[in-house]
């Protein structure tokens, strides 16, 4: 990448599903999937850019899916970030395969296995240009790992969060199932808000709005896609005010 092609952005929140690291399995992790992604962040690290990582734990446990079932709804969640921890391990281990030192920061304390949240640490790893995974969304129950993204991203002073989807960004129906779907280019957190677009869930949605900090929306399938949308290149769609 050229000097006149610099990153955009100086640190940054990347937000993926656990279904992203299944690959073309129905369930757990797909071990080349996830060093694809692996590789993906690493491309984008070698750019300079500080980078932060939330993964969500739906492909192994979704505390929704548990307390629908008639799990305890503050038992299930729990479990799910526990999911989460998990993710971010192999996400640890994929990245530092490829030399890229990565800290895995959770919200609930396991020392064995990983470091406890801690503000001022978390960002010296940063500023030491680690990858930052935080694990066990923000600890709480009730939460998702959208808003602990973007509760992340805000600690940390990062000036965007990337969220990686199976679609190029955000559209007013699902392009899946409808031909005619369109592809919005820019929209408003309250456009995202009135027209239920699902591209986080409300709570995240209004904390980014709330602190300015805008979601660019991107699909994580097509290769060289987080690297590209940094550098102003390919399809995305950006969430602002």
């Amino acid at each position: 990448m050229t000097d006149t092609h610099k990153p955009a952005f100086r640190r940054v929140m990347l937000k993926i599903s656990g279904e992203a690291l299944m690959g073309n399995t129905a369930f757990g992790l797909h071990p080349p999937t996830v060093e694809r992604i692996a590789r993906e962040v690493k491309s984008v690290h070698d750019l300079g850019v500080e980078i932060c990582m939330v993964i969500g734990g739906g492909n192994i446990f979704r505390g929704l899916s548990g307390s629908a079932q008639g799990m305890e709804r503050t038992t299930a969640d729990y479990m799910g970030m526990l999911a989460t921890v998990m993710n971010a391990l192999a996400m640890q281990s994929a990245l530092e395969e490829l030399g890229v030192y990565t800290r895995v920061i959770s919200a609930i304390p396991m020392d064995q296995v990983c470091e406890p949240y801690i503000r001022r640490r978390a960002v010296r790893h940063l500023e030491k240009k680690r990858v930052c995974i935080f694990a066990a969304g923000t600890g709480n129950p009730y939460f998702t790992t959208d808003t602990a993204a973007t509760l992340r991203a805000n600690e940390m002073s990062c000036e965007a969060i990337f969220k990686g989807t199976k679609v190029d960004g955000v559209y007013d129906k699902d392009p899946k199932k409808f031909e005619d779907a369109k592809r919005y280019s820019t929209v408003t957190y309250d456009e995202v808000l009135q027209k239920h677009l699902g591209v986080m869930d409300a709570s995240a949605i209004a904390l980014a709005r709330d602190n300015d900090l805008p979601i660019i929306v991107f699909s994580l399938d097509e290769p060289g896609g987080f690297r590209g949308i940094l550098a102003g290149e390919g399809t995305s769609t950006r969430v602002h005010g």
